[in-house]
């Protein structure tokens, strides 16, 4: 027990600088062990669509401070986030797509940048990029009708707020996760083994009895 949680000591620190071909190996081998893992189960791709969300504040509340500015904006972008995850949108999705259910697009598949105004980010993931751009794009479309009609039909967003699909098609396709995390992940995994052990090892032999 005092080995592992003895405080650290000079002599620690001399050891690691002293062990550098050691961490340049296993950083080697930790990025190639990290690409392997890229290659042999890639992460998912991940479209993105775009739209558009105009809240008209100057219009909306021209004289008002903005404490009450702030609070109309969260309310307002809490009433359009449930409109992007409601069973009606999420079931449109759904039948446009084919194959999948709205369990697995809420849970699995979709995902929403933070919302402000301007564009909004909705992003699909899928095992194929056409099965992500066509979640993605028909996300953007059924968020965009529903958000208007619950406008028109003045059934709680405010009159002035303006949702557009800006982008949905030829939508940006790339992997979830990029490469560059895989071997950075795979690096520094491979340091911190590098440095236990470069540790751990020395401090058993010194504490190992004489023969």
């Amino acid at each position: 027990m005092n080995l592992i949680f003895s405080p650290p000591s000079l002599d620690d620190l001399i050891r690691l600088l002293k062990a550098w071909r050691f961490w340049m190996l296993g950083a080697f081998f930790g990025g190639l062990l990290g690409a392997a893992l890229y290659y042999i189960v890639p992460p998912p791709y991940r479209a993105q669509a775009t739209v558009n969300v105009d809240f008209n504040l100057e219009e909306a509340w021209p004289e008002e401070e903005d404490r009450r500015l702030f609070y109309y904006l969260e309310r307002e972008t809490r009433k359009l986030e449930e409109i992007a995850w409601s069973d009606s949108v999420m079931q449109a999705v759904a039948d446009e797509t084919g194959d999948v259910s709205v369990q697995e697009l809420r849970d699995e598949m979709l995902s929403l940048s933070q919302p402000h105004e301007g564009g909004w980010h909705l992003y699909a993931d899928a095992s194929n990029p056409e099965k992500a751009a066509s979640l993605a794009s028909a996300w953007a479309v059924a968020f965009e009708e529903a958000a208007q009609s619950n406008i028109d039909s003045q059934s709680g967003l405010n009159a002035l707020i303006r949702v557009e699909a800006l982008q949905v098609a030829n939508l940006p396709v790339n992997r979830s996760i990029l490469l560059s995390w895989y071997l950075f992940s795979g690096v520094i995994g491979a340091w911190l083994l590098s440095a236990f052990f470069a540790l751990f090892f020395e401090l058993r032999r010194r504490n190992e009895p004489a023969a």
